[in-house]
């Protein structure tokens, strides 16, 4: 894998101190990454992604027709330990989104099931990976 691929996308996570880690990406941004602390555990950056992934999908197209009055994405998983190991099942995704009155909240109100169902369909990066199935290899250098 090539890092000079425009569409390449990388997170690099340095150690901070022993259970704590700060992931950056080459923009600069950053988030801190912990278990057992307040912070986010890795489990939950994941759910947060699938949650902001289809949520810039939806709120880019429902608020153009209106500015949405409350927008909240929840997104659940249950955590188990089986014979393929640790993972996450049955992730359920829970838009709830209120528009104001009037011909634009309608418009947004009636096209939020489609842009629901076409984020999880084709356009979350996040969600269909994970529902798809991809590959994880890792390495050591």
């Amino acid at each position: 894998m090539s890092t000079e691929t425009p569409d390449l996308r990388t997170i690099t996570l340095t150690r901070d101190s022993q259970g704590r880690y700060t992931a950056r990406n080459r923009r600069g941004g950053s988030i801190s990454v912990s278990s057992g602390t307040d912070e986010l555990s890795p489990v939950e950056l994941l759910l947060a992604g699938i949650a902001a992934c289809t949520a810039v999908d939806v709120d880019t197209v429902t608020s153009r027709r209106a500015e949405p009055e409350s927008f909240e994405v929840e997104v659940a998983a249950d955590k188990v330990k089986d014979e393929h190991g640790n993972h996450l099942q049955d992730i359920t995704v829970t838009f709830r989104v209120r528009f104001p009155e009037g011909d634009g909240g309608d418009a947004a109100r009636e096209m939020l099931p489609k842009m629901v169902q076409r984020s999880h369909d084709e356009w979350c990066t996040v969600s269909r990976t994970v529902e798809l199935g991809t590959k994880v290899t890792a390495t050591v250098e």
